[in-house]
């Protein structure tokens, strides 16, 4: 009999299984899918040209050590470094281009702004990005472990001596909106635009509250570059598919879970659609919330949870989409660099935040934006595994794009349209780029809903808001990584603690909760009793309000 199951291959859950299987446990990963990876894989769209299916730069898993801990440069996974990892262009009034380069080393980067932005915002951000970092350092101890009052206050505790601040002061610049915090700090339009586009890539917009530190996070980047696995998003995956492999576990794909299976005693296994059923006393779902609610069904769950968790987890109407190209050129930017490391960086194309407030303001009346703002990524400049000699794969962004549209039409009817509109935002600021572009694939919000599993087009699963971050995500019930009242069912991906992105955190979190409730007499990394959350995070808001400081 297994120990384990695992449903889905997404990178938290291959993260949970290699983990799980390391300690000793007899684990099975499912995946519905022929390719291993979820939205983080790597595919063949056209001859010749891999292209990824979600993600494509990593970013927070490179803050975790899980690369390391796991060894996984020795299962094939190489990262190719961001460095530069942000290039703005703007237009000159004399009808030219400079641009905002953000790179690794902070110096270089404040440089780059004092040429176009001037020495006082170029000082600022340097004043910035060494108080933000450090602040988001002590706060990325809250996301290593399950989401509790205590591991969070601990953790502004931690910002609060290092800034110095009281409880009140620290509370209201981390419950500010971006665009607050931007105007507070900096003068010049075109740094708070390229910052703003940046700190947008969650989801939420920066005029909302609480999204002060969607800017701050970045700061970390100045520390930790952003990489991009060589061959493509999905080597991660497929080095976390050796490792498990090396550590004794085993994958099947082409047959997923059809159902989760339960009795008396919880969870029994699952049941995949090829018929055959899968004995386990553990699950670990590392599937959408509410799919995972699904495949156990609403007679097995607590009354009254399947319908709140309908009705109360925000899905939202999508975040964007986005088209990946078979080109024949890069996109010429007049202010690029010459020695082609421009091409590197993630090309933060919003020309203003105006531009960025435009496109959502169409997003919420359900319409595809008409002047889309886009985030452009070159990898085949520096990674010659994913395109043909003298051509070239480019990914673009189009944040902010609905699900549902309004007019009542179908994406397969409006995508190629919307996909050709990002070409154009490209083109717009690269000129002749339009023209380099030999085939498209469009990957509309319906799209990544059919092919990845990602509900509404969502890639972060749930809304990324404050009330849906910590011990609020999915649901306060469902926090601790536990299905209540159903003994052995586990969840994690990015519908739980810490959310979205190529994280891993939520993985090696619930397999350190699994190996704890299996050896009642080791301890788990703050795991917290699901039922005391709420009461932990009203005593963490108190301490902090009543003047944390240290």
């Amino acid at each position: 009999m297994r120990d384990v199951v695992v449903v889905g291959s997404g990178h938290n859950a291959l993260v949970a299984a290699c983990y799980l299987a390391r300690a000793g446990l007899a684990v099975e990963v499912v995946e519905r899918d022929t390719v291993v990876g979820g939205a983080v894989s790597t595919v063949e769209r056209f001859p010749g040209y891999r292209m990824d299916r979600g993600s494509s730069a990593h970013i927070m898993i490179r803050h975790t050590g899980i690369v390391e801990d796991l060894r996984l440069a020795a299962c094939g996974l190489e990262y190719q470094e961001l460095d530069p990892w942000g290039f703005a262009p703007f237009a000159t009034a004399e009808g030219g281009q400079e641009a905002i380069t953000f790179s690794v080393d902070l110096d270089t980067t404040c440089a780059s702004i004092a040429a176009v932005c001037g020495q006082r915002d170029a000082d600022a951000y340097h004043r910035f990005v060494t108080d933000w970092a450090e602040r988001n350092a002590r706060v990325f101890s809250a996301f290593r472990s399950a989401p509790t009052g205590r591991s969070l206050g601990r953790s502004l505790w931690g910002v609060g001596r290092a800034t110095g601040l009281g409880g009140l002061e620290l509370s209201r610049q981390f419950l500010g909106t971006g665009d607050a915090l931007l105007n507070a700090h900096f003068t010049d339009e075109r740094l708070k635009t390229a910052l703003a586009w940046l700190g947008a890539q969650s989801g939420p917009p920066l005029w909302e509250t609480a999204t002060a530190d969607l800017v701050g996070w970045n700061a970390l980047l100045h520390r930790v570059a952003p990489a991009r696995p060589k061959g493509g998003s999905g080597m991660l995956t497929a080095a976390l598919a050796n490792r498990l492999s090396s550590y004794g576990g085993s994958l099947r794909t082409g047959d997923g879970a059809a159902r989760i299976t339960t009795d008396d005693q919880g969870v029994s296994g699952v049941g995949t659609y090829s018929g055959e059923h899968l004995a386990a006393r553990t699950v670990v779902a590392g599937c959408h919330v509410l799919t995972t609610l699904g495949l156990v069904g609403d007679d097995a769950l607590p009354a009254g949870l399947a319908e709140r968790a309908r009705r109360t987890i925000r899905v939202g109407n999508g975040i964007g989409m986005v088209v990946r190209l078979a080109t024949s050129d890069l996109p010429r930017y007049p202010a690029a660099a010459a020695d082609g490391s421009t091409y590197r960086a993630l090309q933060l194309l919003a020309p203003s935040r105006l531009a960025l407030r435009t496109a959502y303001g169409d997003f919420l009346a359900g319409r595809s934006p008409q002047a889309p703002v886009a985030l452009a990524m070159t990898p085949s400049a520096f990674d010659d595994t994913l395109a043909p000699p003298g051509r070239h794969t480019v990914t673009v962004w189009g944040q902010w794009h609905p699900y549902s549209l309004a007019s009542g039409q179908s994406w397969d009817a409006v995508g190629a349209g919307a996909g050709e509109r990002l070409v154009a935002a490209v083109d717009a600021v690269a000129p002749g780029f339009a023209a380099s572009v030999q085939q498209l694939h469009v990957q509309t919000p319906a799209d990544l809903e059919r092919e990845l599993g990602l509900l509404h087009g969502n890639v972060m699963h749930v809304e990324m808001a404050l009330d849906a971050m910590f011990f609020w995500r999915p649901l306060p019930e469902l926090a601790g990584h536990r299905v209540p009242d159903v003994p052995g069912l586990y969840l994690t991906g990015a519908s739980t603690h810490p959310g979205g992105g190529v994280f891993g955190a939520s993985g090696r979190t619930v397999a350190d909760i699994v190996l704890a409730d299996r050896t009642p007499s080791r301890p788990a990394r703050a795991v917290g009793t699901v039922g005391r959350l709420p009461a932990r995070a009203v005593s963490a808001v108190r301490r902090l309000g009543a003047g944390l400081r240290g």
